[in-house]
Protein backbone atom coordinates (compact mmCIF):
# COMPACT_ATOMS: atom_id res chain seq x y z
CA UNK A 1 0.00 0.00 0.00
CA UNK A 2 1.36 3.43 -0.72
CA UNK A 3 2.88 5.16 2.26
CA UNK A 4 2.64 2.12 4.45
CA UNK A 5 3.80 -1.43 4.98
CA UNK A 6 2.83 -4.11 2.52
CA UNK A 7 0.09 -6.42 3.72
CA UNK A 8 -0.06 -10.02 2.49
CA UNK A 9 -3.16 -11.50 0.93
CA UNK A 10 -3.48 -14.11 3.65
CA UNK A 11 -3.79 -11.37 6.27
CA UNK A 12 -6.45 -9.58 4.23
CA UNK A 13 -8.39 -12.81 3.73
CA UNK A 14 -8.24 -13.55 7.41
CA UNK A 15 -9.50 -10.06 8.16
CA UNK A 16 -12.41 -10.16 5.69
CA UNK A 17 -13.69 -13.81 6.02
CA UNK A 18 -16.21 -14.31 8.80
CA UNK A 19 -15.58 -16.95 11.33
CA UNK A 20 -17.43 -20.26 10.76
CA UNK A 21 -20.55 -20.67 12.79
CA UNK A 22 -20.37 -23.83 14.83
CA UNK A 23 -23.15 -26.38 14.19
CA UNK A 24 -24.78 -27.70 17.23
CA UNK A 25 -25.77 -31.30 17.75
CA UNK A 26 -29.43 -30.45 17.77
CA UNK A 27 -29.24 -28.79 14.34
CA UNK A 28 -27.41 -31.78 12.85
CA UNK A 29 -30.00 -34.15 14.25
CA UNK A 30 -32.79 -32.00 12.81
CA UNK A 31 -31.26 -32.04 9.32
CA UNK A 32 -30.79 -35.81 9.42
CA UNK A 33 -34.39 -36.23 10.54
CA UNK A 34 -35.67 -34.07 7.67
CA UNK A 35 -33.63 -36.04 5.09
CA UNK A 36 -34.83 -39.34 6.45
CA UNK A 37 -38.42 -38.21 6.43
CA UNK A 38 -38.07 -36.98 2.80
CA UNK A 39 -36.61 -40.32 1.75
CA UNK A 40 -39.34 -42.15 3.64
CA UNK A 41 -42.01 -40.12 1.91
CA UNK A 42 -40.60 -40.63 -1.64
CA UNK A 43 -39.08 -44.11 -1.58
CA UNK A 44 -42.35 -45.71 -2.66
CA UNK A 45 -42.55 -43.38 -5.67
CA UNK A 46 -38.96 -44.14 -6.60
CA UNK A 47 -39.51 -47.86 -6.27
CA UNK A 48 -42.70 -47.70 -8.31
CA UNK A 49 -41.03 -45.68 -11.07
CA UNK A 50 -37.96 -47.93 -11.12
CA UNK A 51 -40.01 -51.11 -11.28
CA UNK A 52 -42.16 -49.62 -14.04
CA UNK A 53 -39.11 -48.66 -16.12
CA UNK A 54 -37.56 -52.08 -15.54
CA UNK A 55 -40.80 -53.79 -16.58
CA UNK A 56 -41.02 -51.65 -19.74
CA UNK A 57 -37.45 -52.51 -20.73
CA UNK A 58 -37.87 -56.23 -20.04
CA UNK A 59 -41.13 -56.43 -22.00
CA UNK A 60 -39.63 -54.46 -24.91
CA UNK A 61 -36.56 -56.70 -25.09
CA UNK A 62 -38.62 -59.89 -24.86
CA UNK A 63 -41.07 -58.64 -27.48
CA UNK A 64 -38.20 -57.64 -29.80
CA UNK A 65 -36.58 -61.04 -29.39
CA UNK A 66 -39.86 -62.84 -30.07
CA UNK A 67 -40.62 -60.79 -33.20
CA UNK A 68 -37.12 -61.25 -34.61
CA UNK A 69 -37.27 -64.99 -33.96
CA UNK A 70 -40.69 -65.24 -35.62
CA UNK A 71 -39.41 -63.37 -38.68
CA UNK A 72 -36.37 -65.64 -38.87
CA UNK A 73 -38.53 -68.76 -38.74
CA UNK A 74 -40.83 -67.33 -41.41
CA UNK A 75 -37.87 -66.71 -43.71
CA UNK A 76 -36.53 -70.23 -43.11
CA UNK A 77 -39.95 -71.67 -43.93
CA UNK A 78 -40.06 -69.69 -47.17
CA UNK A 79 -36.63 -71.04 -48.13
CA UNK A 80 -37.68 -74.64 -47.35
CA UNK A 81 -40.82 -74.29 -49.46
CA UNK A 82 -38.74 -72.96 -52.35
CA UNK A 83 -36.35 -75.91 -52.09
CA UNK A 84 -39.28 -78.33 -52.04
CA UNK A 85 -40.87 -76.80 -55.14
CA UNK A 86 -37.57 -76.68 -56.99
CA UNK A 87 -37.51 -80.46 -57.45
CA UNK A 88 -40.74 -80.45 -59.49
CA UNK A 89 -40.97 -79.80 -63.22
CA UNK A 90 -42.80 -76.50 -62.83
CA UNK A 91 -40.61 -75.42 -59.93
CA UNK A 92 -37.49 -75.69 -62.04
CA UNK A 93 -38.98 -73.16 -64.44
CA UNK A 94 -40.36 -70.64 -61.99
CA UNK A 95 -38.26 -70.86 -58.79
CA UNK A 96 -34.64 -69.90 -58.25
CA UNK A 97 -33.66 -71.07 -54.76
CA UNK A 98 -30.56 -68.93 -54.39
CA UNK A 99 -32.29 -65.80 -55.63
CA UNK A 100 -35.29 -66.40 -53.40
CA UNK A 101 -33.01 -66.96 -50.42
CA UNK A 102 -31.22 -63.66 -51.04
CA UNK A 103 -34.51 -61.81 -51.45
CA UNK A 104 -35.98 -63.34 -48.29
CA UNK A 105 -32.86 -62.43 -46.33
CA UNK A 106 -33.08 -58.83 -47.54
CA UNK A 107 -36.77 -58.64 -46.66
CA UNK A 108 -36.13 -60.20 -43.26
CA UNK A 109 -33.38 -57.70 -42.50
CA UNK A 110 -35.66 -54.76 -43.35
CA UNK A 111 -38.55 -56.17 -41.30
CA UNK A 112 -36.32 -56.88 -38.30
CA UNK A 113 -34.93 -53.35 -38.40
CA UNK A 114 -38.40 -51.83 -38.64
CA UNK A 115 -39.72 -54.00 -35.79
CA UNK A 116 -36.77 -53.12 -33.56
CA UNK A 117 -37.21 -49.40 -34.28
CA UNK A 118 -40.92 -49.46 -33.47
CA UNK A 119 -40.59 -51.53 -30.29
CA UNK A 120 -37.60 -49.69 -28.84
CA UNK A 121 -39.01 -46.30 -29.85
CA UNK A 122 -42.28 -47.04 -28.10
CA UNK A 123 -40.40 -48.26 -25.02
CA UNK A 124 -38.35 -45.05 -24.94
CA UNK A 125 -41.49 -42.92 -25.01
CA UNK A 126 -43.01 -44.97 -22.20
CA UNK A 127 -39.85 -44.52 -20.11
CA UNK A 128 -40.02 -40.76 -20.58
CA UNK A 129 -43.65 -40.87 -19.54
CA UNK A 130 -42.70 -42.79 -16.38
CA UNK A 131 -40.46 -39.85 -15.41
CA UNK A 132 -43.50 -37.53 -15.59
CA UNK A 133 -42.14 -35.79 -18.68
CA UNK A 134 -44.81 -34.12 -20.81
CA UNK A 135 -44.64 -35.83 -24.22
CA UNK A 136 -47.18 -33.56 -25.93
CA UNK A 137 -44.63 -30.92 -27.06
CA UNK A 138 -42.23 -33.66 -28.18
CA UNK A 139 -44.87 -35.49 -30.19
CA UNK A 140 -46.16 -32.23 -31.68
CA UNK A 141 -42.65 -31.26 -32.75
CA UNK A 142 -42.10 -34.71 -34.24
CA UNK A 143 -45.40 -34.43 -36.12
CA UNK A 144 -44.52 -31.03 -37.55
CA UNK A 145 -41.05 -32.26 -38.52
CA UNK A 146 -42.58 -35.33 -40.16
CA UNK A 147 -44.97 -33.20 -42.22
CA UNK A 148 -42.14 -30.88 -43.29
CA UNK A 149 -39.94 -33.80 -44.29
CA UNK A 150 -42.87 -35.40 -46.10
CA UNK A 151 -43.43 -32.29 -48.21
CA UNK A 152 -39.76 -31.62 -48.82
CA UNK A 153 -38.71 -35.19 -49.56
CA UNK A 154 -41.87 -36.68 -51.08
CA UNK A 155 -39.90 -38.00 -54.07
CA UNK A 156 -37.49 -39.73 -51.70
CA UNK A 157 -40.39 -41.30 -49.80
CA UNK A 158 -41.99 -42.42 -53.06
CA UNK A 159 -38.74 -44.00 -54.24
CA UNK A 160 -38.27 -45.76 -50.91
CA UNK A 161 -41.78 -47.20 -50.79
CA UNK A 162 -41.57 -48.29 -54.43
CA UNK A 163 -38.27 -50.04 -53.74
CA UNK A 164 -39.71 -51.85 -50.72
CA UNK A 165 -42.67 -53.18 -52.71
CA UNK A 166 -40.45 -54.16 -55.66
CA UNK A 167 -38.31 -56.26 -53.33
CA UNK A 168 -41.32 -57.74 -51.54
CA UNK A 169 -43.03 -58.71 -54.80
CA UNK A 170 -39.78 -59.94 -56.42
CA UNK A 171 -40.44 -57.99 -59.60
CA UNK A 172 -36.79 -58.33 -60.67
CA UNK A 173 -33.39 -59.17 -59.25
CA UNK A 174 -29.70 -58.87 -59.97
CA UNK A 175 -28.85 -60.45 -63.31
CA UNK A 176 -32.33 -60.09 -64.84
CA UNK A 177 -32.82 -58.43 -68.21
CA UNK A 178 -35.61 -55.91 -67.78
CA UNK A 179 -37.36 -53.14 -69.67
CA UNK A 180 -38.16 -50.39 -67.17
CA UNK A 181 -39.72 -48.00 -69.68
CA UNK A 182 -37.22 -45.18 -69.16
CA UNK A 183 -34.28 -47.57 -69.65
CA UNK A 184 -33.60 -51.23 -70.37
CA UNK A 185 -30.74 -53.61 -69.73
CA UNK A 186 -29.35 -56.06 -67.19
CA UNK A 187 -29.99 -55.37 -63.51
CA UNK A 188 -26.70 -54.70 -61.72
CA UNK A 189 -27.99 -53.55 -58.33
CA UNK A 190 -31.38 -53.22 -56.68
CA UNK A 191 -31.66 -50.63 -53.92
CA UNK A 192 -34.50 -49.16 -51.92
CA UNK A 193 -34.19 -45.85 -53.80
CA UNK A 194 -32.36 -46.50 -57.08
CA UNK A 195 -32.09 -49.45 -59.49
CA UNK A 196 -28.88 -49.74 -61.49
CA UNK A 197 -29.08 -51.14 -65.05
CA UNK A 198 -26.36 -51.93 -67.60
CA UNK A 199 -27.45 -51.22 -71.17
CA UNK A 200 -26.61 -53.19 -74.29
CA UNK A 201 -23.73 -50.81 -75.10
CA UNK A 202 -22.24 -51.10 -71.61
CA UNK A 203 -23.64 -47.86 -70.19
CA UNK A 204 -24.95 -47.74 -66.62
CA UNK A 205 -28.45 -46.38 -66.03
CA UNK A 206 -29.50 -45.14 -62.58
CA UNK A 207 -33.29 -45.32 -62.47
CA UNK A 208 -35.25 -44.03 -59.49
CA UNK A 209 -37.74 -46.59 -58.25
CA UNK A 210 -40.49 -44.00 -58.08
CA UNK A 211 -40.14 -43.30 -61.84
CA UNK A 212 -40.66 -46.94 -62.85
CA UNK A 213 -44.29 -47.29 -63.92
CA UNK A 214 -43.99 -50.71 -65.57
CA UNK A 215 -41.47 -53.54 -65.62
CA UNK A 216 -40.93 -56.08 -68.39
CA UNK A 217 -38.79 -58.90 -66.98
CA UNK A 218 -37.19 -61.00 -69.70
CA UNK A 219 -35.43 -63.39 -67.30
CA UNK A 220 -38.20 -64.84 -65.17
CA UNK A 221 -39.86 -68.18 -65.90
CA UNK A 222 -39.14 -69.07 -69.51
CA UNK A 223 -38.84 -67.38 -72.91
CA UNK A 224 -40.31 -68.32 -76.28
CA UNK A 225 -38.17 -68.55 -79.41
CA UNK A 226 -40.12 -68.16 -82.64
CA UNK A 227 -38.90 -68.78 -86.20
CA UNK A 228 -40.82 -68.19 -89.44
CA UNK A 229 -39.91 -70.43 -92.39
CA UNK A 230 -41.07 -69.08 -95.78
CA UNK A 231 -41.19 -71.58 -98.66
CA UNK A 232 -42.78 -71.78 -102.09
CA UNK A 233 -46.52 -72.56 -102.14
CA UNK A 234 -45.94 -75.66 -104.27
CA UNK A 235 -43.90 -77.48 -101.60
CA UNK A 236 -45.29 -80.49 -99.74
CA UNK A 237 -46.37 -79.32 -96.28
CA UNK A 238 -45.94 -82.75 -94.67
CA UNK A 239 -42.39 -82.95 -95.96
CA UNK A 240 -41.65 -79.45 -94.68
CA UNK A 241 -43.06 -80.37 -91.25
CA UNK A 242 -40.97 -83.55 -91.11
CA UNK A 243 -37.74 -81.76 -92.00
CA UNK A 244 -38.31 -79.03 -89.39
CA UNK A 245 -39.21 -81.57 -86.70
CA UNK A 246 -36.07 -83.61 -87.40
CA UNK A 247 -33.91 -80.49 -87.20
CA UNK A 248 -35.51 -79.57 -83.88
CA UNK A 249 -35.08 -83.08 -82.42
CA UNK A 250 -31.41 -83.14 -83.41
CA UNK A 251 -30.84 -79.73 -81.85
CA UNK A 252 -32.53 -80.81 -78.60
CA UNK A 253 -30.05 -83.69 -78.22
CA UNK A 254 -26.88 -81.68 -78.83
CA UNK A 255 -25.02 -79.68 -76.20
CA UNK A 256 -25.47 -76.99 -74.98
CA UNK A 257 -28.89 -76.75 -76.57
CA UNK A 258 -30.24 -79.68 -74.57
CA UNK A 259 -30.11 -77.42 -71.48
CA UNK A 260 -31.31 -74.25 -73.19
CA UNK A 261 -34.37 -75.86 -74.77
CA UNK A 262 -37.07 -76.35 -72.14
CA UNK A 263 -39.55 -78.04 -74.44
CA UNK A 264 -39.91 -79.73 -77.84
CA UNK A 265 -39.68 -77.76 -81.05
CA UNK A 266 -43.27 -77.34 -82.22
CA UNK A 267 -44.44 -76.67 -85.77
CA UNK A 268 -47.50 -74.54 -85.09
CA UNK A 269 -48.70 -74.55 -88.70
CA UNK A 270 -49.19 -72.07 -91.49
CA UNK A 271 -48.97 -68.48 -90.35
CA UNK A 272 -49.45 -66.86 -93.77
CA UNK A 273 -50.37 -68.06 -97.28
CA UNK A 274 -49.77 -65.87 -100.34
CA UNK A 275 -49.72 -66.42 -104.10
CA UNK A 276 -45.94 -66.78 -104.26
CA UNK A 277 -45.08 -68.00 -100.73
CA UNK A 278 -46.32 -69.59 -97.52
CA UNK A 279 -44.93 -69.12 -93.99
CA UNK A 280 -44.65 -71.90 -91.41
CA UNK A 281 -44.40 -70.82 -87.75
CA UNK A 282 -42.01 -72.75 -85.44
CA UNK A 283 -41.89 -72.20 -81.67
CA UNK A 284 -40.00 -73.60 -78.67
CA UNK A 285 -39.70 -72.71 -74.95
CA UNK A 286 -36.17 -71.75 -73.93
CA UNK A 287 -34.14 -70.79 -70.90
CA UNK A 288 -34.73 -67.12 -70.04
CA UNK A 289 -32.19 -64.84 -71.66
CA UNK A 290 -31.22 -67.41 -74.34
CA UNK A 291 -33.97 -66.67 -76.84
CA UNK A 292 -31.88 -64.96 -79.53
CA UNK A 293 -29.17 -67.63 -79.55
CA UNK A 294 -31.74 -70.42 -79.84
CA UNK A 295 -33.50 -68.66 -82.73
CA UNK A 296 -30.24 -68.25 -84.68
CA UNK A 297 -29.21 -71.87 -84.21
CA UNK A 298 -32.69 -73.13 -85.08
CA UNK A 299 -32.73 -71.11 -88.33
CA UNK A 300 -29.30 -72.51 -89.20
CA UNK A 301 -30.37 -76.12 -88.72
CA UNK A 302 -33.71 -75.70 -90.49
CA UNK A 303 -32.00 -74.12 -93.51
CA UNK A 304 -29.51 -76.98 -93.76
CA UNK A 305 -32.29 -79.55 -93.46
CA UNK A 306 -34.36 -77.87 -96.17
CA UNK A 307 -31.36 -77.71 -98.50
CA UNK A 308 -30.64 -81.41 -98.01
CA UNK A 309 -34.30 -82.26 -98.70
CA UNK A 310 -34.34 -80.16 -101.86
CA UNK A 311 -36.87 -77.67 -100.52
CA UNK A 312 -36.19 -74.12 -101.63
CA UNK A 313 -37.10 -71.19 -99.45
CA UNK A 314 -38.45 -68.00 -100.97
CA UNK A 315 -35.64 -65.71 -102.03
CA UNK A 316 -33.24 -68.50 -102.95
CA UNK A 317 -31.49 -69.05 -106.28
CA UNK A 318 -34.16 -69.37 -109.03
CA UNK A 319 -34.11 -72.52 -111.17
CA UNK A 320 -32.22 -72.44 -114.49
CA UNK A 321 -34.45 -71.55 -117.44
CA UNK A 322 -34.83 -74.34 -120.00
CA UNK A 323 -33.07 -73.73 -123.31
CA UNK A 324 -35.63 -72.94 -126.03
CA UNK A 325 -35.42 -74.26 -129.64
CA UNK A 326 -33.36 -72.21 -132.09
CA UNK A 327 -35.35 -69.64 -134.02
CA UNK A 328 -34.73 -70.06 -137.82
CA UNK A 329 -35.28 -66.37 -138.40
CA UNK A 330 -32.78 -65.31 -135.76
CA UNK A 331 -29.96 -65.01 -138.36
CA UNK A 332 -31.96 -63.08 -140.90
CA UNK A 333 -31.35 -59.38 -141.31
CA UNK A 334 -34.12 -56.88 -141.07
CA UNK A 335 -35.61 -55.76 -144.40
CA UNK A 336 -34.01 -52.62 -145.89
CA UNK A 337 -35.40 -49.96 -148.21
CA UNK A 338 -32.24 -50.23 -150.36
CA UNK A 339 -33.07 -53.85 -151.27
CA UNK A 340 -35.73 -52.70 -153.76
CA UNK A 341 -34.40 -51.04 -156.96
CA UNK A 342 -37.58 -49.06 -157.44
CA UNK A 343 -37.62 -47.47 -153.98
CA UNK A 344 -36.84 -43.73 -153.75
CA UNK A 345 -33.89 -44.50 -151.47
CA UNK A 346 -32.32 -46.79 -154.11
CA UNK A 347 -32.91 -44.24 -156.91
CA UNK A 348 -31.25 -41.51 -154.86
CA UNK A 349 -28.27 -43.74 -154.19
CA UNK A 350 -27.81 -44.84 -157.86
CA UNK A 351 -24.85 -42.97 -159.55
CA UNK A 352 -25.54 -40.79 -162.57
CA UNK A 353 -24.43 -42.04 -166.08
CA UNK A 354 -21.34 -40.48 -167.76
CA UNK A 355 -23.44 -38.90 -170.49
CA UNK A 356 -25.24 -36.83 -167.92
CA UNK A 357 -21.92 -35.77 -166.41
CA UNK A 358 -20.51 -34.37 -169.75
CA UNK A 359 -23.44 -31.98 -170.23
Amino acid sequence: MPGGCPVSWSVLAAATDPEPIPVTLDEAAEKATNAASWVEENWSTWLNTGLRILLILVVALLLRMAVRRALTKLIERMNRSAQAVEGTALGGLLVNTERRRQRSEAIGSVLRSVASFLILGTAGLMVLGAFKIDLAPLLASAGVAGVAIGFGARNLVTDFLSGVFMILEDQYGVGDSVDAGVASGEVVEVGLRVTKLRGVDGEIWYVRNGEIKRIGNLSQGWATAGVDVTVRPTEDLEKVRTVIAEAGDTMAKDEPWNERLWGPVEVLGLNEVLLDSMTVRVSVKTMPGKKLGVERELRWRIKRGLDEAGIRIVGGVPPQAEESAADPTAGMAAPSAFASTTSPQSAAATPLPKSDLSK
